[in-house]
């Protein structure tokens, strides 16, 4: 009876010893697989590479929003180019036509800045998110090429669309002065009011995005104001515990 009962021991010991040894290996794999992984370094949210990741997120929403914009705008403006009849009698001032022809090559141009710029920069910052690893963040481009993401933002949503608005209003005006000059001058004049309301919008955006960015800055400084009172309160406390232990010692 006792040897079954070793045996039996020795059986659950090796079963015991078996399952451990296929969770630790199950654990290696699963740790190496997913050792860069959000989850295992999300705890932190104010580290300088948590702020890094943030910023590569926001990077990566902008090209791709300038990308589509960009393409869309271009393709309408090389569309309604090709696509405008002038009769050799047309009686649409000459200085209209030269203006249409600017602003139609500047809408066309910003646009393939912005579309160049994001296809250039878009697929490295893609690399590293597709592999949500935080601690590769590093080896992104999207901090070193800043100022190069903000000019393709800027000009696909800023100045691009600008230019849009006033394309509109030159197409309406070349198209309809010939037929109806009451409904090119009809254009013009619904567009001014979008084209303000537009302006007032996109200061106002980035007005409020500027002072949420002020206020997320001084409630960090304030965060660590606190602490710092807090440590230097500690120290004040530890060093008088010191001092009252000191005197309380009596030399015999």
């Amino acid at each position: 009876m006792s040897v079954w009962s070793t045996n039996s021991v020795s059986l659950e010991l090796g079963n015991n010893t078996g399952n451990h040894r296929l969770n630790f290996s199950n654990t290696k794999i699963y740790n190496r697989n997913h050792r860069c992984k959000m989850s295992d370094h999300g705890n932190d949210f104010n580290t300088p590479r948590y702020v890094s990741w943030k910023k590569l997120h926001l990077s990566r929403a902008k090209l791709k929003a300038s990308s589509k914009t960009s393409a869309l705008l271009a393709g309408f403006a090389m569309v309604a180019m090709v696509e405008l009849q002038l009769q050799p009698d047309s009686q649409v001032p000459s200085s209209v036509l030269v203006v249409f022809a600017i602003i139609t090559t500047l809408l066309v141009a910003v646009h393939m800045l912005a579309l160049m710029i994001s296809t250039c920069i878009l697929p490295n910052i893609e690399a590293i998110c597709s592999l949500d690893a935080i601690n590769l963040v590093e080896e992104s481009p999207h901090e070193r090429l800043h100022w190069y993401i903000e000019t393709a933002w800027a000009f696909s949503t800023l100045l691009g669309l600008l230019l849009f608005l006033a394309e509109i209003a030159i197409l309406c005006w070349v198209k309809f002065y010939d037929i109806n000059k009451t409904a090119a001058y009809s254009a013009c004049i619904i567009l001014i009011p979008i084209l303000f309301i537009f302006l007032g919008f996109a200061i106002h955006f980035y007005r409020s995005l500027v002072a949420h960015k002020y206020e997320t800055t001084m409630s960090g400084i304030r965060e660590l104001e606190k602490l710092k009172e807090q440590i230097e309160q500690g120290d004040m406390d530890h060093s008088n515990g010191i001092n009252d232990l000191i005197s309380g010692i009596h030399v015999v």
